[in-house]
């Protein structure tokens, strides 16, 4: 069922479709969804303008003890019917400090709000579109836990090659994805054609436009579910339903699913490669027909901000420890700050598919689902406005293989960080470009870069590895 913006009507919808509860969500400061419920005879118009209070102190990120209030206001345009909650309608919100009657400086989706306004002041552009293409993993079972004498995870799929010779109850039926052999197969190899296909009916139900799903490189159930370009809010409320909806659509078949980027060993991990454009009046301005793989100057110039501000937007985009098991050098995630047409090995590609106009578009590899998506698609898009404004000089492209250059080649091309460390380092030296418009504040930066340090640098570094023990117990 699809609704409308104008309030009214909304709750008129939602009483004729018998729904009797309303479900407020809103983001967290790292990226996950947070909310409450309200029976809908509690739920007024007033809300919309009023909001609902909640304690902003017991929310990763957000507020201290002493000036927890705040408040949530739901976004009618975003309301859907929950499809894991009986007769529950749902909205997401932004927050606003209930004091100053403002929006809340370090709530994200209020962050990605003011990057699009800074875009339509910039006169630069008057929308931008994003296509993302998050991977993840569906397993059968998840165990981990860690105390001062002992650290453990396993993990297990059906899929998984390392069954092959597993004596399962009913009989070991073969079909194991071999590492790295992941990408199409049929089934019965890809034994998760059907839990892909209630997921993408899901999210066309909560009015998410799909292009295509598919199992993924890696064995043990890597999946992908593409989803069809939308302006950048819109986009980042439809990942945070994506997520809710492959991690629900999991559990109804007794599944988990992870957006963590590498929770195997020796296989793909899970990245998000994001596909961004800008249109003004209609018209896309990455556009050239003259141009190098048909890009404008707009285009490269954008793209040698994304360069630029590689290492400091690697803070937004790999935002996690586990961020950089992926992001490693000679291995499939593309950490190699360069640029080309149909080259994966490059940062930044440049799809060929087609020759439209429209599709005119670059696609950054590097970014990761575990990624908040309005801090990581406003971040993106500061660089590359930032690129275009100072008409920042992408270099040459590399249209060969960089896995195929000699040493003294590939020493001359620069990387993206290979620690979180390293990341949250260089968006201490290089955040100008976030603070322009506003977008960011530097509240909001030293918040995420405090936080990242004392509740993931920190703790990780801390804990000794599994492996160390076989490296290093007999020294």
């Amino acid at each position: 069922m699809q609704f409308g913006t104008d309030p009214k009507k909304v709750l008129e919808q939602a009483k004729a479709a018998h729904i009797d509860m309303v479900d407020l969500k809103f983001v967290d400061f790292p990226g996950l969804w947070q909310h409450f419920t309200l029976p809908l005879s509690e739920f007024s118009e007033d809300m919309f303008v009023e909001g609902a209070g909640f304690d902003g102190s017991s929310i990763r990120g957000f507020q201290e003890i002493n000036e927890s209030d705040m408040l949530l206001i739901p976004d009618a345009s975003t309301a859907f019917i929950d499809p894991f909650s009986k007769n529950t309608l749902s909205f997401i919100c932004t927050v606003k400090d209930p004091i100053r009657k403002i929006p809340y400086d370090k709530d994200p989706r209020y962050i990605a709000q003011k990057a699009v306004n800074y875009l339509e002041e910039s006169g630069i552009a008057d929308e931008s579109y994003w296509g993302p293409e998050a991977e993840f993993f569906v397993f059968d079972n998840i165990r981990y836990g860690q105390n001062e004498n002992s650290g453990f995870y396993f993990i297990d799929s059906t899929e998984g090659i390392w069954n092959s010779g597993k004596d399962e109850e009913g009989g070991n039926l073969g079909h194991k994805l071999r590492h790295k052999e992941g990408y199409f197969p049929v089934p019965p190899s890809d034994a998760l054609q059907e839990i892909r296909n209630e997921m993408v009916r899901t999210m066309i139900e909560c009015g998410i436009q799909v292009e295509v799903h598919h199992h993924e490189v890696a064995t043990a159930g890597q999946c992908e579910i593409d989803l069809h370009y939308a302006p950048m809010v819109k986009m980042a409320d439809q990942m945070m339903m994506y997520k809710y909806i492959v991690k629900n659509v999991a559990l109804r078949y007794n599944k988990t699913a992870t957006f963590m980027p590498k929770p195997l060993f020796n296989d793909n991990g899970s990245g998000m490669h994001t596909h961004q454009s800008l249109f003004k009046d209609g018209k896309n301005i990455f556009f050239d027909k003259k141009g190098y793989a048909l890009l404008s100057e707009n285009a490269l110039h954008y793209i040698g901000g994304l360069l630029k501000h590689a290492p400091a937007l690697c803070a937004f985009i790999a935002p996690t420890t586990n961020s950089y098991k992926r992001l490693v050098p000679g291995f499939e995630a593309p950490v190699n700050l360069v640029y080309s047409q149909r080259n994966r090995s490059a940062s930044i590609r440049i799809p060929t598919y087609s020759e439209s106009e429209k599709a005119r578009r670059v696609e950054f590899r590097m970014p990761d689902p575990s990624c908040n998506p309005y801090l990581a698609f406003s971040a993106m898009l500061l660089a590359g406005l930032d690129g275009i404004k100072k008409k920042i000089d992408p270099g040459q492209p590399m249209d060969r293989d960089v896995y195929s250059l000699s040493n003294d080649d590939k020493l001359r091309i620069k990387t993206a960080p290979s620690t979180l460390p390293e990341a949250l380092s260089a968006l201490e030296a290089d955040h100008e470009f976030l603070l322009q418009g506003g977008v960011f504040t530097k509240d909001a930066i030293n918040t995420w870069i405090e936080y990242k340090k004392k509740k993931e640098v920190d703790p990780v570094r801390l804990r000794p590895h599994p492996w160390e023990f076989h490296l290093y117990y007999d020294i």
